[in-house]
């Protein structure tokens, strides 16, 4: 999100530049600069404790595809109360494990993804007014629901490559080109 006016006292912003960061918008009557923003959400795949299914969620929203449990960080809250709090809310399931995975852009909403594993014992689940499904798989069939070149896909093939299950990668799903690793 790009600032066009101060957000505390509405006087249009002017750029100024700050340090090795360029131009950045600053409010004249404030004092303060307001760098652009990312909004930040976590993404979960969330997990049996043997780690061997992998409970996918559907939104009326996005039709018949599955996809992973995700939310928006509230103020205050941490990205891993966040995890915590999103799987409960929408699933009705308590953590009883959570490991980050890694962080995801999603240019379309521009959103910064924080990816979490997060293990639930499996119970009864009490779905919220946001869900129409949800449904556990086996690894390799999650793998198989989850939509080609998305994020939640890109999440559980991470997690299972950073748990040294790499096998479970070899249904005929081609693995993402496109893929960051930070080993140069």
């Amino acid at each position: 999100m790009q600032f066009d006016f101060c957000p505390r006292c509405g006087t249009a912003l002017v750029p100024k530049p700050i340090g090795d960061e360029g131009l950045v918008p600053c409010c004249p009557q404030c004092d303060r600069p307001w760098f652009p923003l990312s909004y930040a959400c976590v993404i979960c795949v969330v997990m049996n404790e043997c780690c061997n299914r992998v409970l996918l969620i559907r939104q009326p929203e996005v039709g018949s595809r599955f996809i992973n449990v995700a939310g928006y960080v509230q103020p205050g809250e941490t990205i891993e109360q966040t995890a915590a709090r999103e799987v409960h809310e929408e699933v009705g399931l308590m953590t009883t494990g959570l490991q980050y995975v890694k962080s995801y852009y999603y240019s379309k909403r521009d959103q910064l993804m924080f990816g979490f594993a997060v293990q639930v014992a499996e119970g009864d689940l009490r779905l919220s007014c946001e869900l129409c499904d949800a449904q556990w798989f086996s690894v390799k069939d999650a793998l198989v629901a989850l939509r080609e070149s998305s994020i939640a896909l890109q999440l559980l093939r991470d997690y299972l490559i950073m748990c040294g299950q790499e096998t479970a990668l070899s249904v005929d799903v081609p693995k993402m080109p496109h893929q960051i690793g930070f080993d140069g």
